[in-house]
C-alpha cells in the first residue's frame, strides 16, 4: 500500500494555518479591490475538491488504498480553500463566500474511467502549482503571496502522490494504463490549441447539467477563470510551456521513454493504442468457435 508512507510523508511537512502564514506582514495598500475578487474565485474554486472527492471514492469503490488518500488529498485541498477565505475574512470580509456561493460547486459528475481520471488530476496539479506560482508573482501584497506559493507546493506534492498511484497502475493493468496516460497527457499538454483554459475544473462532467456542468460555470463570475489567466496573472506561452514540459518529463519517467513534444507522445499513444487492438483481436480471435 501506498497511503501509509504518503500519509507520513505529507504529514511530515504540512503547514500550520496560524504558525506558518505571515499574517502580520499584510499590507493594505497592496491589495487592490480586484485582486480581491480574484482571491474570492480561488477561494470557491478549491471548495471543489469536495464532489471531486466523492467522484474519486465512487469510482474507486474497488480501491481501498487509493480511497485512503484521498483523505489525505481532501483535507488538503479544503484547507486551502479555507486559508484563501481566512484572508478575506481578516482583510476583506465583505468578499467572504457565502455557503451558498460553495454549495453551487458541489454536484455530481457522471462516472468516469479511473485511470483517465488520476491522469487527469495529476496533469491538473501540474497545472494549478504553476497557475499559484504566477498568481504569486502577480499579487504585491506580501501574505497572499506567501498563501500562492504554500498552496503552490501543495499541489507539487500531491502531483507526486498521483504519480505514485500512477506507477502502481502500470504494474496492474500494463498497456491499458498506459494509453489512458497517454491519451489524457495529449490532451491536457495540447492547451494552446484549445480555447478554454484545460484544467478538471474547466471541465464538462454532467451530461445532464450541461452547459451548467463545470466547476468554474457554477462560480458567481462564470467568465473569471479565462480574465483571471489571460489579462490578471498573465499565463503566458512562457508558462504554459513549463506546464507542458513537466508533463512530457513525468510521462518520460513513468513510460521510460523520452517524449520531448507533445507530438512524440501522441505517437506513442497510437503505438500502445494498436497493440490493445491486436491484443484483443488476438483474444477475440481464440474464443470463436471452429
Amino acid at each position: 500500500m501506498l497511503y501509509p508512507e504518503l500519509f507520513k510523508q505529507l504529514e511530515a511537512v504540512r503547514w500550520n494555518m496560524e504558525r506558518d502564514i505571515p499574517w502580520a506582514s499584510f499590507d493594505a495598500s497592496k491589495l487592490s479591490d480586484e485582486q480581491a475578487q480574484t482571491i474570492k474565485m480561488n477561494a470557491i474554486t478549491e471548495w471543489a475538491a469536495l464532489p471531486a472527492t466523492e467522484m474519486f471514492l465512487r469510482d474507486n469503490r474497488d480501491d481501498s488504498d487509493f480511497s485512503s488518500f484521498m483523505s489525505i488529498w481532501f483535507f488538503e485541498e479544503q484547507k486551502h480553500s479555507l486559508v484563501l477565505m481566512e484572508y478575506l475574512r481578516r482583510f476583506r470580509p465583505e468578499l467572504v463566500p457565502t455557503e451558498a456561493e460553495l454549495h453551487e460547486v458541489r454536484f455530481e459528475f457522471d462516472p468516469a474511467p479511473a485511470l483517465e481520471t488520476l491522469m487527469l488530476h495529476f496533469c491538473g496539479e501540474i497545472r494549478l502549482n504553476h497557475w499559484y506560482r504566477c498568481a504569486a508573482e502577480w499579487h504585491s501584497e506580501p501574505v497572499i503571496q506567501a498563501i500562492y506559493e504554500t498552496l503552490a507546493r501543495d499541489e507539487a506534492r500531491h502531483g507526486g502522490a498521483y504519480l505514485r498511484y500512477m506507477k502502481r497502475a502500470l504494474g496492474k493493468f500494463g498497456d491499458e494504463a498506459k494509453a489512458a496516460f497517454a491519451k489524457v497527457g495529449v490532451l491536457m499538454a495540447s492547451a494552446r490549441r484549445t480555447a478554454q483554459a484545460l484544467h478538471p475544473t474547466n471541465l464538462h462532467v454532467n451530461q445532464s447539467l450541461y452547459p451548467r456542468d463545470t466547476v468554474q460555470s457554477r462560480l458567481p463570475d462564470p467568465a473569471w477563470l479565462e480574465q483571471w489567466l489571460d489579462r490578471q496573472i498573465r499565463f503566458d506561452s512562457a508558462w504554459e510551456g513549463k506546464v507542458v514540459e513537466r508533463i512530457l518529463h513525468n510521462m518520460s519517467l513513468l513510460m521510460e521513454r523520452s517524449f520531448a513534444s507533445v507530438q512524440e507522445l501522441n505517437r506513442y499513444r497510437k503505438e500502445v493504442t494498436q497493440s490493445l487492438a491486436a491484443a484483443a483481436a488476438r483474444g477475440g480471435a481464440a474464443v470463436q468457435p471452429a
